[in-house]
């Protein structure tokens, strides 16, 4: 298991069953390396994983501009622009990669960073699996571009916390209606070969490693055939 942040080469190991690519703040970074290890035992197959870190959350993730929707923190809409980077990283590391075979690549992410990893199933047809954790789908006009675009995955996990809609704001407080538009439009679209939504007890800021946990050891094993 071998992991960097951005701007530092990942190396796909031999044997390696799939590469993680999971996108982040600086908040997820005190339990990373847990969550490295319980979902590498638990699918019992070696992962290779990069660490993809973002310093300026609401402008690097958001797909496209928009008003705030809590404090005074407008979204620069510059996904465009990270998603690039990202790719140019990715496509950079594999010139020197251990392995010489490809593997599924699994995009990960928690709230707007969960919604950046959708957003980006949309641009490419890079990643096998995308692993969606209490994603921003509330962001104003998601379901709208989502219901008209084709997703280029094959497995979408998404979930939410059962109290994430109790909320007075009334744009975040359609969260869940929104994750459910997804869900079925994805479900019925035959666009992607499975698709799953789980609600998990609990807030926003609530079990967020659990649920990390869950959402990428779902993937793998999709994206593996290990089930």
């Amino acid at each position: 298991m071998k992991s960097y942040i951005n701007n530092h080469p990942y190396l796909c190991e031999k044997d390696s069953s799939a590469l993680i690519v999971f996108v982040c703040g600086e908040e997820e970074s005190e339990f990373l390396n847990n969550l490295m290890i319980s979902v590498e035992q638990e699918c019992q197959v070696k992962l290779s994983w990069f660490i993809y870190s973002v310093s300026n959350w609401n402008d690097s993730l958001s797909p496209w501009p928009a008003d705030p929707v809590f404090g005074k923190e407008a979204f620069g809409g510059l996904a465009k622009t990270t998603v690039n980077d990202l790719l140019t990283d990715l496509t950079e590391s594999r010139k020197i990669s251990d392995t010489e075979t490809e593997i599924p690549v699994i995009l990960c992410g928690y709230s707007l960073a969960g919604l950046f990893a959708l957003w980006t199933a949309y641009q490419t047809d890079l990643f096998a699996g995308i692993a969606a954790v209490s994603p921003s789908v509330w962001f104003p006009n998601w379901i709208e571009y989502s219901s008209s675009h084709i997703i280029h995955t094959d497995y979408v996990y998404l979930s939410l916390g059962d109290r994430e809609a109790k909320t007075r704001n009334p744009i975040m407080s359609k969260v869940f209606d929104c994750i459910q538009a997804e869900y079925e439009h994805l479900a019925s679209s035959n666009q992607v070969k499975d698709v799953t939504f789980e609600l998990n007890p609990g807030n926003h800021f609530q079990g967020v490693e659990d649920r990390l946990s869950k959402a990428l050891i779902w993937t793998v094993k999709r994206t593996t055939e290990i089930i």
